[in-house]
């Protein structure tokens, strides 16, 4: 039987049977459903390895229909301090429950970098997470095909630096107004969001000010 060697986040796991457990994971190679054999008896190889808020390295078995074989599998990186803070391990089970359901509508490996990154940085109480939900909810919702535009408004029209403007929810963009809560600033987080990586965005100074507006425009267009 052919057999598969790869980096995994467990993004469900459900009881199956006096012993098993069935895995919904997310790989580099794309979303994976395996079974874990006797993963619940008190000496199993297998358990140590799919803890939640972890990075793994396992081995899937090819089995009948979808669901593959866990035959072997080792914890890579465990990001315990997510659990340390209620607000930072709240959102991550969020992360996990939506990229579950996700990667069920569009099946990229793309899903398993932004999870990793998300918990990386949700293990990192110096991060703060206003930060980390914006970054999230904006990938997420590229990858599923309604990117926010940050260069044109609901009109068409390129956004002007002068003007202000506010989210539509109805037209899931920015529209010009007068007296909007959406300034020249919160446009160029925005887009500092869209297009770095979390661990470049850690590192940009003066943000606290706009922060808060960023997070609740990205979270709407989420709709989540």
């Amino acid at each position: 039987m052919k057999s598969l060697r790869t980096r995994a986040i467990v993004l469900r796991r459900t009881n199956y049977g006096e012993a098993d457990r069935i895995l919904q994971l997310i790989t580099p190679d794309g979303r994976q459903t395996a079974i874990a054999r006797g993963v619940r008896r008190e000496k199993s190889k297998l358990a140590g390895g799919i803890e939640l808020f972890a990075v793994s390295d396992v081995v899937l078995q090819q089995g009948k229909g979808d669901m593959s074989i866990l035959t072997s599998v080792r914890l890579v990186q465990f990001y315990p301090h997510i659990l340390e803070h209620y607000d930072r391990m709240q959102f991550g089970y969020e992360v996990l429950k939506q990229v579950a359901k996700a990667s069920e509508i569009v099946d990229e490996p793309d899903w398993f970098e932004i999870t990793a990154e998300v918990l990386s940085a949700l293990d990192a109480a110096s991060i703060d997470i206003r930060l980390i939900q914006t970054w999230f909810y904006l990938h997420h919702s590229a990858l599923l095909g309604h990117e926010l535009s940050l260069w044109r408004d609901v009109d068409g029209d390129a956004l002007d630096a002068e003007a202000e403007y506010r989210y539509d929810v109805t037209e899931m963009g920015l529209r010009q107004v007068a007296h909007g809560d959406l300034t020249a600033d919160h446009i160029k987080l925005l887009r500092l969001v869209n297009a770095k990586p979390l661990k470049v965005l850690v590192q940009v100074g003066g943000i606290d000010t706009v922060l808060q507006q960023c997070f609740e425009t990205a979270r709407a267009h989420a709709a989540l």
